[in-house]
């Protein structure tokens, strides 16, 4: 059985890396929710808000990412690897949660079908399933070592989760409270 190391040994900034439809937004909602930090969602800064997922210019998402790590405590999700080097100069740990292919496929179409609501989905608007995304999905599919080796390279302490039963094992051990829905998105970005 896996153990974790304590949360407090992550610190206040903590990056959380992995694929789509991994369980990154909902954790960083709990993680957050129980530091008392904000939740950052870089698709939410990467896109505008009330649309259907519209990029900003690459610019103005740079200068909104780079004016969050400047705060003394976060938790933010998202890879955009671009950006990625000055987040992690910023960051006390890592976190990477991945999950199998078919299991993210399931969460897409769940999350799109049957929940008008989520965390980390964009203000005003509304998931909907869309080739772009089936086809990131795909495309995404071996993307978890990549996220392993930024961690293990960026010599922060990181924990690697990869499969429901260890996220859900994270968050016994961690003494997370499970994050539902929309309502319970206090503090994030």
């Amino acid at each position: 059985m896996q153990t974790f190391p304590p949360l407090a040994s992550l610190g206040t900034r903590i990056v959380i890396l992995g694929p789509s439809n991994s369980g990154k937004s909902t954790l960083a909602v709990a993680l957050g929710n129980a530091l008392d930090v904000p939740a950052i969602h870089l698709d939410r800064l990467r896109h505008l808000p009330n649309t259907n997922w519209q990029a900003r210019s690459n610019d103005d998402f740079a200068k909104l990412h780079d004016e969050a790590i400047l705060a003394p405590g976060w938790v933010m999700e998202g890879s955009y690897s671009k950006l990625a080097p000055q987040r992690l100069r910023r960051a006390t740990g890592i976190i990477v949660v991945t999950d199998g292919l078919m299991t993210r496929y399931r969460r897409y179409f769940h999350r799109t079908l049957f929940q008008s609501t989520r965390v980390g989905a964009l203000d005003g608007g509304q998931d909907t399933v869309n080739w772009t995304m089936i086809s990131w999905l795909w495309k995404s599919r071996n993307a978890a070592s990549k996220y392993r080796s930024m961690a293990q390279a960026s010599g922060l302490p990181h924990v690697f989760v990869n499969n429901q039963s260890k996220l859900n094992r994270l968050y016994a051990d961690w003494g997370l409270a499970p994050v539902r829905n929309a309502a319970n998105r206090r503090g994030q970005l």
